[in-house]
């Protein structure tokens, strides 16, 4: 009977050991994510303010290279390819997304950047990615992205790719008389 209470004991140690553990998995995910720059949805998006009195960097340029993926029944895509600037400049590229549903859709877009050095230098002021996006049937839109590269970015990094996957959030669920 009494190795039946200690392994009893022991078991419910382990159970209160595995939650406190499953409890705290996520929160410590996350610290090691952003820590190491993986999986961050949007580096601090949205905190950074135009620059005030930014120092542009005229002796170099970066080729920003721009692509869009999309997860869902829609067109996706910048409206050019690559663009030159140089850091510090205050820059803006327009993404195009055109819903091809007979339905209202809600989506939302995440960004990546390659390489990854050069994630926190690229500093988004305006960005449709900040927000869901709702667009009516059949809605085609045009979507800004506000930028600068911190002219801090090492030397050797002459491009950055910024690429959004755009995906449908909430379901696909077409309302009917029958729902």
């Amino acid at each position: 009977m009494g190795t039946n209470r200690a392994l009893l004991g022991k078991l419910i140690i382990i159970a209160v050991a595995m939650f406190g553990f499953a409890y705290a998995l996520n929160p410590f995910y996350r610290q090691i994510c952003e820590a190491l720059g993986l999986n961050v949805l949007t580096q601090k998006d949205g905190t950074v303010d135009r620059p005030v009195n930014s120092q542009v960097d005229l002796s170099r340029s970066v080729t920003v290279e721009l692509d869009g993926n999309a997860q869902g029944p829609w067109r996706f895509r910048p409206t050019v390819s690559n663009i030159s600037v140089h850091p510090g400049e205050l820059t803006t590229v327009v993404y195009e997304v055109v819903n091809t549903q007979k339905r209202e859709m809600h989506a939302q877009a995440i960004p990546s950047y390659a390489p990854q050095n050069a994630t926190p230098y690229f500093k988004k002021v305006e960005c449709f990615c900040f927000q869901q996006q709702t667009l009516k049937a059949n809605e085609a839109r045009q979507m800004p992205v506000v930028f600068y590269i911190d002219p801090k970015l090492p030397k050797e990094v002459k491009t950055i790719t910024l690429s959004y996957t755009f995906f449908e959030v909430g379901g696909g669920l077409v309302k009917t008389a029958a729902n």
